[in-house]
């Protein structure tokens, strides 16, 4: 065991302030739109690793180098990586015109009074599908705005309800760079944390949806919503949930999809075969910056690692959460400490992993609960904190559509995350372990 170091953790306190106290600034003292997306993130852990390198004058800089090597050598790290840059290729090759599909589809067989609903249950099977809560509000919004504006339904109520469907799919996706993350970082199968989260996912949106059509009956409405759709552009999506939930390897399930949709999309004219490879390039180019984060963040980890930092927070983390279940909830919040200081679920899951892997080992906490407890616990946050992209995006997309709304507008109508949070509760504190297993 290394010995404690409190100024060991001064990295994570220089990117914090950085990027946290950058993105306050910006956003809300200058006023510059998405003023936390402004912020180069990559440079904020450049400076981190630098002040990190400066500290412990008894390591040489070439024995730091050596150290911060060996943790972005590590295997889940090479994986993850592999995994980002293939599930992005997959997003590129499939499309919004799929995701509009999905919607329309939907909203066609269903009477308008519910069509709310239908808009939940599109962002939850969107956003699965696709693995991003950002992604599925981009497309979703729109529709949700359309669906507002036509049937008489409340905006906040429409575009909460979207925000809620897609923090849900981003929480279970297969291809999801929170799940990725999660699940390589801490050394689980992604069939066995996907199990472990859909118990406690399911009773949060079940009651979200009960809420929705509760509030939906006691509305008068009118006007619906018609579009065309082609369901033939759904197929990629539904073999990469079948073959995900089934257990078959992530990688072999995203070729399908990629292979499968590639195919759809250039049979139906949908794209030309050279605009089918820049899409590709796009939706990995689209991942460079989480890989990079990822590289950084492992590199980083390892120094103030090998200082005793870690060392330093476990123990201020025994002092206070004792046993295993005080554990889980303990590595919860330091998650969600970490997502509201960044405002990035994905970056606050991979900074938390080592931390959490220690603290696994020290509770007794099994990997695939260390994975679901990060992810969960990190969409709860995302999912509601203002300044967060899934909120800015959504009020972007309509503020585009000639509707201005704000984040406190929407907040009341964020049924998911709350119900989220209890339903996690409830799983770590009354269901027992054996109960769970079965």
């Amino acid at each position: 065991m290394k010995k404690s170091n409190p100024a060991a953790l001064a990295p994570i306190g220089v990117f914090l302030v950085l990027y946290l106290g950058l993105g306050v600034l910006f956003e809300y003292v200058l006023k510059i739109p998405m003023g936390f997306y402004n912020i180069p993130i990559v440079v904020a852990f450049l400076a981190a690793i630098l002040v990190a390198c400066i500290q412990n004058r008894e390591v040489s800089f070439d024995g730091k180098l050596e150290i911060m090597a060996q943790g972005m050598a590590d295997k889940n790290i090479v994986t993850m990586l592999l995994i980002f840059l293939t599930a992005g290729v997959f997003v590129g090759v499939v499309g919004r015109s799929s995701a509009e599909s999905v919607a329309y589809f939907m909203l066609s067989l269903i009477p308008a009074r519910f069509s709310v609903a239908v808009l939940f249950v599109v962002a939850c099977f969107v956003s699965t599908a696709m693995g991003t809560s950002v992604g599925t509000i981009t497309l979703i919004t729109p529709i949700a705005v359309t669906v507002a504006e036509a049937s008489g339904f409340s905006l906040p109520l429409c575009i909460g309800s979207v925000m809620g469907g897609a923090m849900f799919g981003d929480n279970l996706s297969f291809i999801s760079d929170t799940t990725i993350a999660a699940c390589n970082g801490q050394g689980c199968a992604m069939k066995d944390k996907f199990r472990e989260n859909f118990g406690i996912a399911l009773p949060a949106a079940l009651v979200t949806l009960v809420l929705i059509l509760v509030l939906s009956l006691r509305m008068d409405l009118s006007g619906a919503v018609a579009q065309d759709y082609n369901l033939v552009q759904i197929i990629p999506y539904v073999l990469v949930l079948i073959g995900g939930i089934v257990g078959i390897n992530v990688f072999v399930v995203l070729l399908v999809g990629i292979a499968s949709g590639s195919v759809i999309m250039l049979v139906t004219g949908q794209t030309a075969p050279t605009d089918l490879l820049a899409n590709m390039g796009s939706g990995v180019s689209g991942m460079f910056e989480t890989c990079m984060v990822a590289v950084l963040v492992a590199a980083m980890c390892a120094l103030i690692r090998e200082y005793g930092g870690f060392e330093a927070l476990l123990s201020a983390i025994r002092r206070v959460f004792k046993g295993n279940k005080s554990g889980q909830l303990g590595m919860g919040l330091l998650v969600c400490a970490m997502d509201v200081a960044t405002a990035n679920n994905t970056v606050a899951i991979v900074m938390a992993n080592p931390i959490a892997g220690e603290m696994a080992q020290e509770y007794g906490i099994t990997p695939k609960k260390a994975a679901s407890l990060l992810d969960t616990f990190s969409c709860i946050s995302q999912g509601a904190i203002p300044y967060g992209a899934q909120m800015l995006v959504a009020i972007t997309a309509a503020s585009e559509m000639g509707f201005e709304i704000t984040a406190f507008d929407i907040l009341p109508n964020l049924f998911y995350p709350g119900l989220l949070l209890i339903s996690s509760l409830v799983f770590i504190f009354f269901i027992p372990a054996k109960q769970r297993a079965r």
